[in-house]
């Protein structure tokens, strides 16, 4: 595992996000671009996250373990031949990324909600990658409810293998990224104080 460390692009990325948020009942909160509103940490691991590290595919296809596969990375419901627009795809990632992995990890982290947006946004990220089950099971859970985020951070960059293998594009999404994108992990500290 490499060092994490905070960078100005992940700064500048939180920044960007807090600027088109807005503060509801002390909770933060931003607009999808259907005009829905999500939880900030669900736009934020939605834009700056997953996005940039799925590839957008508006026809289904077959993935790399032979699962029927659309939009970002997405495989609920999905059959071959599926076809969807990008506004379409946009739509059903953050609706995904809110019901299906931000909520369920509130409900089994104590405490989830009180972390940072950067760290929420991180760990959700993680588990639409990796599955809620894994990550709710995970140290990074643990650290969470203990209230210890750079603990968080760090332990779910051992989340890097695919079939047994240590895969180095999983190694940069869960660390400190790669040129075009911000790492989870880089993310995950450069909202801590």
């Amino acid at each position: 595992m490499g060092k994490l460390v905070s960078s100005a692009r992940a700064r500048a990325a939180i920044a960007g996000a807090m600027m088109l948020a807005a503060s509801v009942g002390g909770v933060w909160v931003a607009k999808a671009p259907d005009g829905k509103t999500y939880p900030l940490a669900v736009t934020m691991a939605a834009d700056t996250l997953i996005k940039p590290w799925e590839q957008e595919r508006l026809i289904a296809y077959l993935d790399s373990v032979r699962v029927p596969t659309i939009c970002f990375g997405e495989t609920k419901g999905v059959y071959l031949g599926m076809k969807k627009t990008h506004s379409e795809c946009v739509a059903m990632l953050y609706r995904r990324v809110n019901e299906d992995f931000y909520i369920p990890l509130t409900l089994c982290a104590a405490g989830f909600e009180r972390a940072p947006d950067p760290v929420q946004a991180s760990m959700v990220s993680g588990a639409y990658n990796f599955g809620v089950v894994a990550w709710c099971r995970s140290t990074a859970a643990r650290m969470i409810r203990a209230a210890r985020y750079r603990d968080a951070c760090q332990a779910q960059t051992a989340f890097n293998r695919a079939g047994g293998e240590v895969l180095t594009g999983l190694v940069r999404r869960r660390e400190m990224g790669d040129a075009q994108r911000i790492g989870e992990g880089e993310l995950c500290v450069s909202g801590l104080k």
